[in-house]
């Protein structure tokens, strides 16, 4: 559908200038700190990689006190845009950052949003000394904007090779920045338009240092897009719906009624959630890389017991995890042959698995061998968007068989504050970041709707070394 113009940018402008921290339930506060933690371990753990170290590079820094924002895990400080990107690049190094999935059982493509829209609102939130509860409420609104977005632009969005942390984060950057700002309705709207003409990045990508840009480009395109609008840059006020628009353009159509009267009603933290991942790579991998771990520990299985593991997914999840036989750590991330193999070899996965040298590994890649991949003929309709069905098949003619249809992290088995906080310890120390600042960090974003600034949070990202 697409003959609706103006009324996607105005329901957009209209929450973000309206939504205020009131208005938001407690319930999804609470739910919001938990990502909040989650992403800020993952800034840490991405800080050190090749993508982040350039991202830092090319951008003009500044080391004296008090000037510009913080880039975590450094002693550096650059203006907002540069800040938020380098971070952006680092919470979403290793692939490890969180999913708004699709609520359509026959869509696949969720939005890594929260690693793009947080380090907007604090690298922001330092220029405009925002309080703990301006941050919250920015980064909820752009999390929701870019969320519902990708529920409402047509599926060949994705499916033909958009990838929607790119494309669709920046509108929700836009936002999160504009709260923060405090821009007048006319600007918010100017800000979209700006953001409609700033929007890119494509799947084929996946499995290049390239895409782990994807989300730094959306953060700065985002702070980029407000600043503009509140300098007087003006756009079209259906940039994104209208004729030979965002959504026309890039996506062939969409719906309207997933976006209109649905943002905060519920919020995405409520419905449809948002999953946190408990493996550094594409989340599609997971539900298999679960039920693996699940009957090995289950049914106590040596690793060389396993003869052959066939596993199935629908035909848009096995298009998306294209690496089949991956050459580097950055394929290997999507590459469901590689993960399976990885945990017959190892029996876990973390930070330290995606690597160049384990993808070469000759015990790793004869695993690999044994991963039969495959997608269904048709998928029953009881089915989710990602259901996974492994069989995995052992020397003594046994065959142990299981069926996912979420991975532990998602909305149906979700993570704890204290889980997401060993999550966050095992990134911060994946780094060598001090202690005494992770036990600090862990209490302050428990804490965030009362701190009066990001100063003391900010303080304890920056690197002791």
């Amino acid at each position: 559908m697409t003959s609706v113009p103006g009324k996607i940018t105005a329901a957009i402008t209209e929450f973000t200038s309206t939504v205020g921290f009131d208005d938001i339930p407690p319930r999804v506060i609470e739910r919001a700190k938990v990502h909040i933690l989650d992403t800020l371990g993952l800034c840490l753990a991405g800080s050190l990689t090749e993508a982040a170290t350039v991202a830092r590079d090319i951008l003009p820094t500044t080391v004296p006190a008090n000037v510009g924002s913080t880039i975590f895990g450094t002693h550096l400080r650059a203006a907002p845009r540069f800040a938020a990107l380098a971070n952006a690049v680092a919470a979403h190094a290793h692939n490890f950052d969180d999913t708004t999935p699709q609520v359509q059982a026959d869509r696949t493509g969720g939005i890594h949003a929260s690693g793009a829209i947080l380090p907007v609102g604090l690298a922001l939130g330092e220029e405009y000394r925002a309080s703990g509860k301006e941050i919250i409420t920015s980064y909820l609104t752009g999390v929701e904007v870019a969320s519902r977005l990708n529920h409402t632009i047509a599926p060949r969005h994705y499916a033909d090779g958009f990838h929607a942390t790119a494309t669709l984060n920046g509108f929700g950057a836009a936002c999160a920045a504009a709260r923060l700002m405090k821009l007048a309705p006319k600007e918010i709207s100017a800000a979209v338009s700006i953001a409609a003409s700033q929007s890119g990045g494509v799947r084929r990508n996946f499995g290049s240092s390239a895409e782990i840009f994807h989300s730094g480009w959306a953060a700065e395109n985002g702070v980029v897009a407000a600043d503009l609008a509140r300098r007087g840059i003006s756009g079209a006020n259906d940039a994104l719906e209208g004729p030979s628009g965002f959504f026309e353009a890039s996506g062939g159509g969409f719906d309207p009624n997933a976006l209109i009267d649905k943002l905060g009603k519920p919020w995405i933290f409520e419905h449809p959630g948002v999953w946190i991942k408990q493996y550094p790579n594409g989340a599609l991998t997971h539900p298999a890389a679960d039920s693996l771990l699940e009957l090995i520990e289950q049914h106590s299985v040596h690793r060389n017991e396993i003869t052959r593991i066939v596993v199935k997914t629908n035909e848009r999840m096995w298009n998306t995890l294209q690496h089949h036989e991956p050459k580097t750590g950055m394929q290997a991330k999507f590459s469901m042959e590689f993960i399976l193999g990885a945990i017959i070899v190892d029996g876990s996965v973390g930070l330290d698995t995606f690597t160049d040298s384990m993808v070469a590994d000759r015990e790793v890649r004869h695993a690999m061998t044994k991963v039969d991949y495959a997608p269904f003929a048709k998928p029953p309709t009881d089915f989710s968007n990602v259901t996974t069905l492994l069989e995995v098949h052992l020397r003594d003619g046994r065959r142990l068989s299981s069926r996912a249809d979420h991975a532990l992290g998602s909305t149906e088995a979700p993570l704890s504050y204290e889980q997401v906080a060993d999550k966050f310890f095992r990134c911060a120390t994946f780094v060598g970041h001090a202690k005494e600042k992770i036990k600090l960090l862990v209490t302050q974003v428990a804490d965030l709707e009362n701190a009066e600034s990001p100063e003391k949070l900010v303080n304890a990202l920056i690197s002791n070394n």
